[in-house]
């Protein structure tokens, strides 16, 4: 079992940064991939970023490849989520979610544990 708990979130001015964290409980994490995703009103949760149990690889989401970072530290069980120039389209409660296996996916369903999410909001 993985407990994941979010932290980081809030409101910030289109343009601006947030880093969001995930803190992992367990003696593995190393073993499992990570993933970020979102979810914003009325809308489906969308994959955005993710990262192997390694930290070797990682995948971003179109939007925002080029704008968003995922890094990990297998030492400290977190997985961080450096978000810049944030668009107000990026408002979304965000969700990190630990893999059933080492290898990273933006298929929501290869993600077995989820956090309760922190609420991101870009005003314009």
């Amino acid at each position: 079992q993985v407990q994941l708990v979010e932290s980081g979130g809030g409101l910030v001015q289109a343009g601006g940064s947030l880093r969001l964290s995930c803190a992992a409980s367990g003696r593995t994490f190393s073993s499992y991939a990570m993933g970020w995703f979102r979810q914003a009103p009325g809308k489906e949760r969308e994959f955005v970023a993710a990262i192997r149990g390694s930290g070797g690889s990682t995948y971003y989401a179109d939007s925002v490849k080029g704008r968003f970072t995922i890094s990990r530290d297998n030492a400290k069980n977190t997985v961080y989520l450096q978000m810049n120039s944030l668009k107000p389209e990026d408002t979304a409660v965000f969700y990190c979610a630990a893999s059933a296996g080492a290898y990273a996916s933006a298929n929501l369903r290869a993600y077995k544990y989820w956090g309760q999410g922190t609420q991101v909001t870009v005003s314009s």
